[in-house]
């Protein structure tokens, strides 16, 4: 808004990602300083530093700057840190005599200037602007609105504060994720489809698919309607007889969908904490897959749903098919039940009995997770999250956590550190920016290192399919992922969750490539990816796998992606992995994937180095990630591999690169040419491979239209 409303550009600067002008970047520690400066190339009597703090509630305070007079044009402020986590917004306010702030706004817009008339005094404000770059601030003629219930308009200058003492699990910085829906995944060798079928005697809604390769059901039994109770009979065992394809696709981490006794596939229904469901093979079947991931050197984490159980659950017991009181004849019947205040029952005025459940779906009640005796049985130490931890798991992913309190997510990190020596993992299902995540009418406690270590990766995914799709451009990209590395703490922002696709959304390459989604699922199966809409979607998806491996983070692949599976949302995101039916195409597109998560796990560099953006503009995007002089990466390890790493993307599909980088003073000058025009010298330097090794990248780096190109440094 500066070129809009001022007399001339940049009369005000201040970068918030430039350390010039913030110093240290990014996130801080409870109690520590953080310089900022404000340069002002006009007149004015003094510049005032606003800032608000905390976390449920804010404290609004002002600091006044100090000029420098060394060069009469910045001006300063130290601010000590909040000795409590939380947001610290903060903006500045330049005041003068009514004729010195006119000169800086244009004429049409003196009327909305702020003014203390009784003192001839008029204000101006200085606030953030999410469409600059280096964080470069604008005017405005009001202050921002940051309170949790606010319209957040104009912004402010975002501080996250964070404990002085987070750290997360070296183990997941960086580390290459697998995300597994059990039920889909892969059969082991004993499986026998006659003991699958016995377990629709106890649940007669069940559907059990004879053959692996059949659709997913989208109807249901007719007397029951569409349940998603549909199994195919993939187990813990199957996955563990997978080990060598995904050691050859270089995981570090499993990410397993629910495991524990439920009626649905998809098992967000708890019917047993303490119990691996049978069809998985049972807490026998667990201990044997737990072992063979240990064996082979990769960690799994668990998906713990605890703001809701199953109402065919041992605890609710609704339907009657567990031994002993349920909640739910505790309050019909009057019955005692261990389990009675666990639920929030009620009658209405026929009598007729209902209860608090997630998102009104009656098949799954909702929980007290303030009830002691909850977060006993959950929580205690000798409770489910303990017996999982001890028993192999390596952390535990949770479940809509932004619907948990945070008074439980906080006792919960603790419960998995304290069972884990302070190496497992907790990782939050958040939509949005956790940082400044409001629900319940409050700022949460998500990003500052009491509760989570880190989060689900859903905004990562949002921005990286918008970017590939055309929906924004790489400048647009940029602005996004530095805005999102300059408000998480480094511990958290290095072990993020990149993912492209998930159970809860459709495949990326249907996104990517596919028509919008038609809403009714009848429609939806009968709408696959055409031939050409195949190919561009493995195209993209390259393109995709590329930035996850060599972004800062946790890159997730949801099993399937790394073959191109397509999908729209569940049940269609579900599908059983076509383990020998694979087409040519797809065995491509995996190979694919192996160089790439095969380079990452070469060279660390690419998994905590540091990162710097050096060119964003229309289809192409250009960063380097980077270890110190002394081969440190960002947390001052030393790594193996490589120093340097330059990452180029082309997002066009008409247009080469030509790519000419400076690797003294990082400049980088691109020359888009289309592809008629490239002469024959040109193509042929073309790359033949992923890679390429060379110790100085001065001159011509050519680079194909939707194609990527990493070089390799020392």
């Amino acid at each position: 808004m500066n070129a809009h409303i001022a007399n001339f550009s940049n009369s005000v600067i201040h970068c918030s990602r430039s350390t010039e002008y913030r110093s240290p970047f990014g996130a801080q520690k409870t109690g520590s300083y953080v310089d900022l400066a404000i340069d002002v190339y006009c007149h004015v009597d003094e510049v005032v530093l606003c800032y608000a703090y905390g976390l449920y509630s804010l404290s609004y305070n002002e600091m006044r700057c100090v000029k420098k007079e060394a060069d009469g044009v910045r001006w300063h402020a130290r601010l000590r840190m909040p000795s409590e986590s939380g947001l610290l917004f903060y903006w500045f306010c330049l005041r003068s005599k009514n004729e010195d702030i006119e000169k800086i706004v244009d004429k049409e817009y003196h009327d909305l200037l702020y003014r203390k008339h009784e003192e001839n005094r008029t204000y101006l404000y200085y606030v953030a602007s999410w469409e600059k770059k280096d964080g470069q601030g604008k005017f405005a003629f009001s202050a921002p609105r940051v309170g949790a219930n606010e319209d957040k308009y104009p912004h402010a200058f975002q501080i996250t504060v964070y404990e002085k003492d987070f750290t997360t699990p070296d183990w997941m910085k960086g580390a290459i994720m697998y995300q597994i829906f059990p039920d889909r995944f892969h059969r082991d060798q004993a499986f026998s489809f006659s003991k699958m079928k016995d377990s629709e005697k106890e649940r007669p809604e069940r559907i059990c698919h004879e053959d692996w390769y059949e659709d997913v059901d989208i109807y249901g039994k007719e007397s029951t309607g569409y349940l998603a109770c549909d199994f195919y009979g993939g187990s813990l065992q199957g996955i563990a007889e997978k080990i060598e394809y995904l050691k050859s696709l270089h995981i570090d981490v499993l990410y397993l969908n629910p495991i524990c006794e439920a009626r649905s596939n998809h098992r967000y229904d708890t019917a047993d904490y303490m119990n691996v469901d049978p069809l998985l093979g049972g807490i026998a079947g667990y201990k044997k897959f737990s072992s063979c991931m240990k064996e082979n050197g990769i960690r799994y984490i668990l998906d713990g749903v605890f703001s809701h159980t199953g109402a065919d659950s041992k605890y609710f017991n609704k339907l009657g098919r567990y031994e002993g009181n349920g909640a739910y004849s505790a309050f019909a019947e009057g019955k005692e039940s261990p389990y009675a205040s666990w639920y929030s029952f009620w009658r209405h005025e026929d009598g007729q009995i209902d209860y608090d459940s997630w998102w009104g779906f009656p098949d799954l009640p909702n929980v007290r997770e303030d009830d002691l005796s909850y977060r006993d049985y959950i929580l205690g130490p000798h409770g489910v999250v303990s017996n999982w931890l001890r028993g192999g798991a390596s952390g535990i992913r949770l479940d809509v956590s932004d619907e948990l309190p945070d008074s439980f997510l906080r006792e919960m990190r603790s419960c998995v550190k304290s069972a884990t020596n302070g190496e497992g993992l907790v990782l939050g299902e958040v939509w949005e920016d956790s940082t400044t995540k409001v629900s319940y009418g409050n700022y949460r406690d998500f990003a500052f290192g009491r509760t989570h270590d880190t989060v689900m990766g859903y905004p990562f995914r949002e921005v990286l399919l918008g970017f590939l799709k055309g929906d924004i451009d790489a400048f647009e990209w940029a602005l996004s992922m530095e805005r999102m590395r300059e408000n998480f703490p480094d511990e958290m922002f290095f072990c993020m969750m990149n993912l492209i696709s998930s159970h809860d959304v459709p495949r990326a390459i249907t996104v990517l490539a596919g028509k919008p989604d038609p809403g009714d699922r009848e429609t939806q199966r009968k709408t696959p990816l055409t031939p050409d809409e195949l190919k561009k979607g493995m195209d993209l998806m390259k393109l995709a796998f590329f930035v996850q491996m060599t972004y800062p983070g946790c890159p997730c692949i949801y099993y399937g992606d790394e073959i191109g599976m397509e999908g729209y949302r569940d049940p269609f995101n579900r599908r059983t992995y076509p383990w020998e039916k694979e087409s040519a195409v797809q065995l491509i597109q995996l190979d694919e994937y192996r160089k790439l998560s095969g380079l990452r796990s070469e060279h660390e560099v690419l998994k905590n180095g540091d990162i710097r953006i050096l060119y964003a503009k229309g289809d192409v995007l250009i960063y380097e990630r980077y270890l110190d002089e002394k081969g440190r990466d960002h947390f001052g390890r030393i790594c193996q591999g490589s120093n340097n790493a330059l990452c180029i993307l082309n997002r066009s599909d008409r247009m080469f690169l030509l790519v000419d980088h400076d690797p003294v003073s990082g400049v980088v000058s691109v020359l888009e040419k289309e592809i008629s025009s490239l002469s024959e010298e040109d193509k042929a330097s073309n790359y033949e491979s992923i890679v390429s090794e060379q110790t100085d990248t001065r001159g011509k780096i050519v680079v194909a239209p939707i194609s990527y190109k990493i070089i390799i440094q020392d």
